[in-house]
């Protein structure tokens, strides 16, 4: 295949054995940088390793895990590996609770992810005549400068629009004439409802590539978004933790992700016993960073459940890739014993053209008796029209009951109702548990606390 069919064709396209002699060439040089860090000197003499026991690939089992509460744990600058007079950037998750998690770049990991980024634009036919237009969010959310970095190491002229004002981003998109874009799903859904309502056909413009992340979402909406927007939506994976977006990408195949194995090591584990699952298998991914100076980390417990597809794809990248992510394993909640992941309940909402894009499950305790609720936005039909409203009630509900076996609550409610997000989409509020902090909370005041 031509080289310019690729970004980087040297590192593209390195067979199986150059991919591994490349990978356990970093990993030393990782596992030897992370030892001048307190945390790890401390993890691994618990463990009883050294730097001399990783000798092969397989040997990355033998290094501790690291979590999202140990980042939190070392919080703001514990888990650096340089002196912080040579870290350039910080970025940190956008975490509710507690301290948040903090990520520190030298010059270097900047250019390096500029250059992952890149790659990922190229590898989908995109070039330096091509207008971006980044709707992601900025500042300590990296998939704004993670994006835009990338677009300008391409050489695409790039539009940093930042997420929100729908109607500004319309202007952007007609006016410049993009032709790729960013956001995240739920936010392209509420883009391609502005672009209805104000009477502009998207297909008018040269919009004609997405990238969509950030936040899980199924096949199904995908193509929704693909189908109102008239374009070609590519599934991007990326987290604070690894760098930001840019860790795997689909490409024109759209038959999963590459995940860049140059720069990370990844392994499909079992969320519950941390042994390995064969390829192909759905299990919680874990994730090394094998060039990146500052901050490197080993085996990050991402909470992402997804599978590696074994078989080889036809673009000829050699990279492995990952199945789109199913969910998070602290996205799942349980409800009457069942395991239950938002984006089942999404799965089904999506084939009803009537409904809007926007829900939210409600969890709550009535009497000792677990209720779930579904709330989802009508789009285009009226709630006043009783008989359709009930059969469309009834059809969803026993669609849903097939899917997560259990019965909801279903409610069809006028567009608009439901609170609006432009960050990431909360599906799903859990009275149930509020009402068990606040009965606790009530018994230990009686208590004398």
């Amino acid at each position: 295949m031509h080289a310019r069919f690729f970004f980087n064709p040297e590192f593209e396209t390195l067979t199986r054995e150059q991919l591994e002699t490349v990978q356990l060439e970093r990993l030393k040089k990782t596992v030897e940088r992370c030892l001048t860090n307190e945390f790890y000197q401390k993890k691994f003499a618990e463990a009883g390793i050294t730097a001399d026991d990783i000798q092969t690939l397989a040997d990355v089992r033998k290094l501790p895990f690291t979590t999202k509460q140990d980042l939190r744990d070392t919080y703001p600058f514990g888990m650096a590996c340089v002196p912080l007079r040579d870290c350039v950037r910080l970025h940190s998750s956008s975490g509710t609770t507690g301290n948040p998690t903090v990520i520190l770049h030298t010059q270097r990991d900047l250019d390096e992810w500029a250059n992952q980024v890149a790659r990922n634009l190229w590898m989908v036919g995109l070039r330096p005549d091509d207008v971006f237009q980044n709707s992601s969010g900025y500042g300590m959310f990296t998939g704004g400068l993670g994006f835009q970095y990338g677009a300008e190491r391409l050489g695409m002229l790039t539009v940093p629009a930042a997420a929100g004002n729908s109607l500004r981003q319309i202007k952007f998109i007609k006016d410049f004439g993009t032709t790729c874009l960013h956001a995240i799903p739920s936010y392209a859904i509420r883009l391609a409802e502005v672009f209805q309502d104000e009477g502009v056909d998207p297909r008018s413009t040269k919009l004609h590539t997405l990238f969509i992340g950030a936040e899980p979402h199924t096949e199904e909406q995908r193509r929704r978004i693909e189908r109102i927007l008239g374009v070609k939506a590519y599934n991007s994976f990326g987290m604070t933790e690894m760098n930001g977006p840019g860790v795997a990408f689909e490409c024109k195949y759209q038959d999963g992700m590459h995940l860049w194995e140059d720069n990370y090591i990844v392994e499909i584990v079992d969320p519950d016993t941390l042994e390995p699952v064969p390829d192909g298998e759905m299990g919680e991914m874990v994730l090394t960073t094998l060039d990146r100076t500052m901050m490197p980390i080993l085996r990050y417990r991402t909470r992402d459940l997804t599978r590696i597809i074994p078989e080889k794809c036809k673009c000829g990248r050699t990279h492995r890739r990952i199945d789109r992510i199913k969910g998070r394993t602290d996205d799942m909640f349980i409800i009457k014993g069942v395991n239950v992941f938002p984006m089942q309940v999404e799965k089904i909402l999506v084939q009803y053209p009537g409904l809007g894009s926007n829900y939210l499950i409600t969890l709550e305790t009535i009497d000792d008796n677990d209720i779930m609720t579904v709330e989802v936005e009508l789009d285009g039909l009226e709630t006043d029209i009783y008989p359709e409203m009930q059969k469309m009630m009834k059809d969803i509900q026993r669609a849903l009951k097939d899917e997560i076996l259990l019965t909801p609550r279903v409610k069809l409610v006028k567009k608009g109702t439901l609170p609006q997000s432009e960050g990431k989409a909360v599906r799903v509020h859990d009275r149930s548990k509020e009402r068990r902090v606040g009965k606790e909370c009530r018994s230990l005041y009686k208590g004398g606390l």
